[in-house]
Order: structure tokens, then sequence, then C-alpha cells
């Protein structure tokens, strides 16, 4: 049955038309101020390329994901099935920048405590309006970035530790970079402290969701005393989940590095340091302050063939940490024609 909308809504922010359709019955003009905020912000600084926005604040956002299910070439990892868990998603066309469709998912952002943080919702509009404003050669480059994994099993049911790894593989090297350059605009327009702010809360929940991993290692142990799982798999399965759980955090603390802000990166780091990486494998902090690196360092004007030659320095200490442990995962990406379109 189709929602009820509660709200509809025209304004007029610096020369940007911006709608506004929701579903969600109260609170949403809290959401409404933060959007006109960003765009000033945005304008003021001459970083402005839209005439209009849409704007949905919807309870959730599976809607969005059927409407986006063909456009899984532009999308962030786990395609459209992810998107009802991200609490702000931006739908543009690279191809037509004059506008473009922000969603906000009301259950996660309530779930995630943000509803009622303005400078949360603040950083999470600003963010996704860097994406198609932030487009660089680099950027475009990595929408254009495949893996190559011969071995690496494609069979439905559950996913392997060779199809986790390259999944992986594919959040830090093809989305990554998307991330860094939005992140990096985001402060450029003005949204520094919201976004400090907002990944303080990102830190604080990954401290807190490391505390849970000790049901894992339990869970796993049994699984080898019961036979079902070798000493060697168990190890690998918890070495890559550490992997998995941490080093994507190197895109929210290598930008402040980025924008010369080092005392902020610094202190999300020593929350990260202290709370979190003493609680995984010891290899996993070195791997987290190499791709962090590579973040820092990683320039707005790289081919195919540099961005491609980039994942390779990003994969190998991550590849010969699990192959330490007895996994072989063949990894390698190259560069595929670019795709231009409808990307979230």
């Amino acid at each position: 049955m189709p929602r009820a909308i509660k709200h509809v809504d025209l304004h007029r922010v610096e020369g940007t038309d911006l709608r506004v359709v929701s579903d969600v019955e109260s609170d949403v003009l809290a959401v409404i101020e933060a959007e006109d905020e960003v765009v000033r912000r945005y304008a003021a600084r001459g970083l402005w390329r839209h005439d209009w926005v849409d704007l949905f604040v919807l309870q959730d956002l599976q809607v969005l994901a059927e409407q986006l299910a063909g456009a899984a070439g532009g999308l962030p990892p786990g395609g459209p099935q992810a998107l009802d868990r991200r609490p702000v998603v931006n739908a543009f066309d690279l191809a037509d920048l004059s506008g473009c469709n922000v969603f906000v998912n009301h259950k996660v952002m309530v779930e995630e405590g943000y509803w009622e943080d303005p400078a949360a919702v603040r950083a999470l509009l600003a963010h996704e309006h860097a994406h198609p404003l932030s487009e660089n050669p680099t950027v475009a480059a990595s929408r254009a970035l495949r893996l190559q994994s011969p071995h690496v099993p494609t069979a439905e049911g559950p996913p392997s530790l060779e199809r986790l790894a390259a999944g992986l593989a594919e959040k830090l090297c093809c989305y990554g970079p998307r991330e860094v350059f939005a992140n990096d605009l985001t402060v450029a327009a003005g949204c520094g402290g919201d976004l400090f702010h907002l990944d303080r809360l990102v830190v604080d929940a990954a401290a807190r969701g490391v505390l849970g991993r000790s049901a894992l290692v339990d869970h796993l142990a049994a699984d080898v005393d019961n036979g079902r799982l070798s000493r060697q798999s168990a190890g690998q399965a918890l070495l890559l989940g550490d992997l998995r759980s941490s080093l994507d955090l190197a895109m929210e603390t290598a930008p402040f590095y980025r924008a010369g802000r080092p005392d902020q990166a610094a202190q999300l780091e020593a929350a990260l340091f202290e709370h979190v990486f003493p609680r995984l494998e010891s290899v996993v902090e070195g791997i987290y302050r190499v791709v962090r690196d590579l973040y820092v360092e990683l320039g707005p004007d790289l081919t195919g063939a540099g961005l491609a030659a980039w994942a390779g320095r990003v994969l190998d200490p991550l590849l010969e940490a699990l192959r330490e442990r007895g996994l072989e995962v063949d990894l390698t990406f190259y560069h595929s024609e670019k795709e231009v379109g409808t990307h979230a």
C-alpha cells in the first residue's frame, strides 16, 4: 500500500528550487533547515552547481533501492540492497548536474542517533551533496575500476572468505576515493566542524561495536571444537572480520589530514588506537596506517592505470596478512570504460 504523504513544500535557497516531500509525521522542519544551511554554505564559497534539489524525507529507502536496482554499477558497496541501511543517499546523473535527488532515511537516522542531532544531519547532507560536486579524474577513474578475481567463488549462498576479501578490496579501492574527495569538499564547503562531530560518533560506534568481538571469538572456538571449522580457517575468519570492521575508518580520518587539520585527525585516531585496535589482531593497526596514508596522498588527477596501481598498493598489506594466515586470494584491479549515468 502506498504511504501517505505528510509534507510537501517548495523553498527557494540561493537561486535553487528546494522541493521537499515526506511521509514522516514530525520533525521534518529540522531536516529542511539543515539542508537550507548546507546549500547556503556551499553557495557562499562558490561550490554550488545545482538549480534544483528534490529532498525526500522517508520512513525508509526500500522504494529507492528497487528503483536503482538497474544502476548497480554506480552504487556503493552492497548495491541497491544496501541503500536501505544508509542514513542519507544522493541520487544524481553525472551527465546533468542541474539537480539531484537527496533521500533521508528516517528509520536509520533514528537508529543511529542522528535524527535529533542537527550537526550530524548537516554533515550527512553536506557529504552527500559533495559526491556529484567533487567529481575529478581520480573519482571518474574509480567508477571504472574493476576487480579481477579469477579464483574467487561467485556461487550463490553464504559468502566465502575469498568473496568477503574481494568485497573489502572493492570498498577500499573503488569506493574509498569517492568518499575521501567528498569529505574533502565537505570541509571546503564550511561543514568541517559538522563532519568532525559526525566522525566522532562513527568512531564511538566502532569502539562500542568491537566490544562484541568476543562473541565471534567464542562462536569460532565452538565451531573448531565441534569439528565444523579448522583452527586455521577460524583464524582467517577472525582476521578478515577485524579488517572489514576497521580499515574503512581511514576514509574518515584521512580527509582531516588532507585539509590541514591534523589535530582533529589525531583526536579521532586517539580513540581508535585506544579503544578499537587493541581489541583486534595486532597486524590490523599497521594495515590501517598504510591505507590511511595512501588516502592522504591520493591525488585528484590519476588516470585509470594510475589508480589501478594505487589500488595495488592498498591491497598489498591486506593480502599479505591473509596470506600469512594461509588464505590465498588472487585479486588485481583493472580499468574499464567510464560509466556515466545514475549514481548514488
